[in-house]
């Protein structure tokens, strides 16, 4: 991966690091994508080698992933399928928006990943608070996917066990705790350790498959569903007009794939907003489908019965749902240390611009930072995941945090580089772009505020 030369926001020397610093925070990208050179460095004039078609499929990966699971219960909290396209829909128009708005920022300011983008556009402030934003939404991230895990793995063992369904282990062996733990000490902690993780290239298609058999079984299942199942109570309309906006952390957590866009856009053979907005559009219609058939299906099949992870409303004796669950399991068990390596090169990025030093200075040390950094992140996720019953609970908060990802930030960025513009007089397009950057502003931070709200009083009640 080439390096890149000098600092992120020019205008704050103090906080420059060298072009050799190791693991940052610039190295989160998508696990697809290689960082393209600046100009001044080899390849000539920089541009990347991926074409449009293929900067598509990148961004559908990026999109698709384990909260794909949680759509069928997000179109019963809204309150049916009309609800539940709806809020899809209109907000799909502002995250389409903020993609286009990143590669126009990322062009203007010439940076590569989307924390330089807000470093450089908006300046320290927001740059640090977008980087712990990035470390925090990682972290959660990461406790979702051993829940994840937890949940297939309970329902593998109880179909392999012949345990009745809803019962408890019998056995230790079988207990969710010492499973979830055993899987993560032995498969998961190895794997986030080095320093490089260059197998990242292979999750990809791991992911990608997976995530495309999972949708496929659940409208499959639906189409022709078994016999034992009973009849269920479907809702078609909200409780209250505030329950449509329980599904906001679900679908912003299922569309964030604005961070690794960056790098995507920084890819292609031609770089261009315009190309960049038909390219962000496809994608964005494919994963809708993907997310309105696993979600509108999943909701049929089980009404307001259906579970935080639709998987685990299926019997455990199903052989083509066990086989989805086993997708997911290897899914997440490479895409747990992407996360964790992406939360672990900001938080390193952040302590290299603190101290001033770079990695060279001291191997020795840098290696035992990161192994306490990865030690502690993985007991931390690991600790909170046995005691946080569903993913639900997780994705109601770090859904607030995709909120910020898709709105926040990329408003603030639009606003700043609008401002930053030397005009003698400002047309009326500058204005609506301006007012544009503000309404997505305040957009995001209400779903942020709300969904954060309604989860902490959630959880203080139940």
């Amino acid at each position: 991966m080439a390096q890149g030369t000098g600092s992120i926001n020019s205008d704050y020397k103090d906080w420059e690091w060298s072009a050799d610093a190791g693991e940052r925070a610039r190295l989160l990208q998508s696990p697809s994508v290689e960082t393209v050179p600046k100009s001044g460095e080899s390849q000539g004039d920089g541009l990347g080698a991926t074409s449009a078609l293929g900067a598509v499929f990148i961004v559908v990966n990026a999109a698709l992933g384990a909260g794909l699971l949680n759509f069928p219960a997000a179109f019963s909290m809204a309150g049916g399928v009309a609800a539940g396209i709806t809020l899809q829909m209109c907000m799909l128009v502002f995250i389409i928006g903020g993609l286009v708005i990143l590669a126009y920022c990322s062009q203007a300011s010439n940076e590569r990943t989307y924390q330089e983008v807000v470093w450089a556009v908006c300046g320290k402030i927001p740059g640090v608070l977008c980087e712990v934003a990035i470390a925090v939404y990682t972290f959660g991230t990461c406790i979702a996917f051993l829940i994840i895990i937890g949940d297939q793995e309970d329902k593998i063992i109880a179909a392999l066990v012949t345990e009745p369904e809803g019962a408890g282990s019998s056995h230790w062996y079988t207990d969710r705790k010492f499973t979830i733990s055993i899987t993560a000490f032995l498969l998961i902690l190895p794997l986030s350790i080095p320093k490089e993780i260059g197998f990242q290239k292979y999750a990809s298609s791991l992911s990608v498959i997976g995530t495309w058999y999972v949708t496929a079984v659940i409208i499959i299942k639906y189409i022709w569903p078994d016999k034992e199942l009973a009849p269920v109570e479907i809702p078609t309309s909200p409780s209250t007009w505030m329950a449509v906006f329980n599904a906001m952390p679900t679908i912003c957590f299922g569309f964030q794939c604005h961070v690794s866009s960056v790098p995507v856009f920084n890819s292609m053979k031609q770089p261009e907003v315009k190309t960049w907005g038909a390219v962000v559009t496809a994608a964005m219609v494919i994963a809708l489908f993907v997310y309105t058939g696993t979600g509108v299906c999943g909701f049929l099949t089980f009404g307001a019965s259906v579970d935080q992870d639709v998987l685990l409303s299926y019997p455990s004796n199903d052989i083509p749902v066990a086989l989805a669950r086993a997708f997911i399991i290897l899914c997440v068990l490479t895409s747990y240390p992407i996360l964790h390596f992406c939360g672990r090169a900001v938080l390193e990025g952040l302590w290299l611009r603190y101290t001033g030093v770079t990695v060279e200075e001291d191997v020795v040390r840098e290696r035992r930072r990161r192994l306490l950094q990865t030690v502690s992140w993985f007991l931390l996720t690991l600790l909170l995941a046995l005691f946080i019953p569903d993913i639900g609970k997780v994705i109601s908060v770090i859904g607030g945090l995709a909120a910020c990802f898709i709105f926040v930030f990329p408003g603030l960025c639009l606003i700043q580089a609008k401002l930053s513009e030397i005009q003698e007089t400002r047309p009326v397009s500058w204005w609506a772009q301006v007012s544009y950057g503000v309404f997505m502003v305040t957009l995001g931070a209400f779903i942020f505020g709300q969904t954060t709200a309604n989860a902490i009083f959630v959880d203080l009640t139940a």
